[in-house]
């Protein structure tokens, strides 16, 4: 009887030493890898439309989760894809576009990782021909909550500006 509440008692104290070190291994997570973890609950399928156009979002995450992995497929369009990933204390996003070119974009230092919104910033273009070639120059997205999602594209093209707004809501 003595042995099995010992046993029991043993079992009891390494449990609640594996939750406090996972607890502890969370509270020592880098902010970008936690923004970065909150941007993986978009994992699944969204829809949205941009004028008559009907736009499926898919979410997936890849390389054993350290990857997200966007497919923007517009329908009757190109599909696109973006690739989130961390690096340092940004969250980087290279957008593979239909317009032949990678814009790559990053946010500012993460400080406030499950902030609703996260904005990335143009840092480079690769397979631009010219500036005045069409390119994206920023993406925001804001989760609204667990079933709405908005995205803001802005870009260049000839020398102007412009912005593209998108409204999704989750599928599965």
């Amino acid at each position: 009887m003595i042995k099995n509440y010992r046993t029991s008692f043993l079992g009891a104290v390494i449990a609640s030493m594996l939750i406090g070190t996972a607890h502890l291994r969370a509270a020592e997570k880098p902010n970008s890898v936690l923004a970065f973890e909150h941007l993986a609950s978009l994992v699944g399928e969204w829809k949205g439309t941009q004028g008559n156009t009907e736009i499926t979002l898919i979410y997936t995450l890849t390389a054993d989760g350290s990857a997200l992995m966007e497919e923007f497929r517009p329908a009757g369009n190109a599909t696109m894809i973006t690739m989130f990933t961390v690096d340092g204390d940004h969250i980087i996003a290279t957008h593979y576009c239909s317009a032949g070119n990678q814009p790559q974009m990053v946010t500012k230092a993460i400080t406030e990782p499950l902030a609703k919104k996260l904005t990335f910033l143009l840092s480079r273009v690769t397979g631009l021909n010219t500036p005045a070639d069409w390119h994206n120059t920023g993406l925001t997205i804001t989760i609204e909550d667990n079933e709405h999602l908005t995205q803001v594209w802005t870009y260049e093209y000839k020398g102007k500006a412009g912005t593209n707004i998108f409204h999704f809501t989750r599928m599965r």
